[in-house]
């Protein structure tokens, strides 16, 4: 995710989008740092798909913390979250109206009915991979469950607007479209990015159309990670005293789904595609 946006805005009005900013600009990846990447976003794809696997209620994010991080450097790779900007964790953990950015804690327990959000990167000879799910914990609402499908849905279909030659906006506005056709808002406040050596890079992968930030064109070699988020209420969002949780400004559910892809001439390679591991 657009991770600690906040830390890394420019001297953007408050009012705008919070985006990271990577002076490098964007970069193009060779053939050999995509197949580095193959390996980190398939550690990252493999954590998170083992993570769905076992979260029960009871658990607490913590537990899930310590298990993401054991796995990701049993994997050959180490956290790209730890320690980022001072954040603890290996994942965010963030649940029902946290939006992003949940701090794992051990007094934070997992319950029947949550919609859990777990994002987390992994970065391997110096490359990143990074991916986040949403978990319907146990028997979940039928609204939350709405939410998050129509989340993952919004995602494909900004995923396959992606091919050389192409823009953001076409991203954008598949996302848009998708998420409001269900009467559900796209979260402004935090976007997508590039990633690779770094975890924020250029460009700002937006899901909503707009034109205060750049509408890039996409160029085969590129990598990016989407990560349309969807409130069930408004779209408006505030920071807890903690600095990091990010909620609902009307506490309302949330729900996020993200993949790190690269950009090809005809189309995207999901590199945390889970279905591959």
């Amino acid at each position: 995710m657009n991770l600690f946006a906040e830390l890394l805005a420019s001297s953007r009005p408050q009012t705008g989008p919070r985006i990271s900013q990577n002076r490098r600009g964007v970069e193009l990846k060779s053939p050999r740092e995509i197949e580095i990447m193959r390996r980190s976003s398939r550690i990252v794809a493999t954590v998170l798909k083992e993570i769905m696997g076992l979260v029960k209620p009871g658990m607490t994010t913590a537990d899930l913390d310590a298990y993401a991080e054991d796995r990701i450097r049993s994997l050959g790779a180490v956290p790209s979250f730890k320690g980022y900007h001072g954040f603890s964790g290996t994942i965010c953990a963030s649940i029902n109206n946290e939006v992003v950015h949940g701090i794992p804690s051990a007094k934070r327990v997992i319950r029947d009915g949550d919609l859990l959000k777990v994002d987390t990167g992994a970065c391997f000879e110096g490359y990143h991979g990074d991916s986040c799910v949403t978990i319907c914990v146990g028997e979940v609402p039928a609204e939350a469950r709405q939410l998050s499908r129509v989340a993952q849905e919004a995602l494909m279909q900004g995923l396959s607007q992606i091919k050389a030659g192409n823009t953001l906006l076409d991203i954008a506005g598949a996302v848009q479209d998708h998420v409001e056709a269900h009467g559900y808002a796209v979260v402004e406040d935090y976007t997508g990015h590039g990633v690779g050596r770094n975890l924020h890079e250029e460009p700002s992968v937006f899901n909503f159309r707009t034109s205060d930030l750049p509408n890039v064109t996409l160029r085969s070699g590129m990598t990016l990670a989407v990560e349309p988020i969807l409130n069930a209420g408004i779209k408006g969002c505030r920071t807890l005293k903690d600095r990091w949780t990010v909620v609902t400004a009307d506490g309302s559910l949330s729900a996020q789904w993200e993949h790190t892809v690269l950009v090809t001439d005809s189309g995207c390679e999901i590199l945390t595609d889970r279905d591959a591991v």
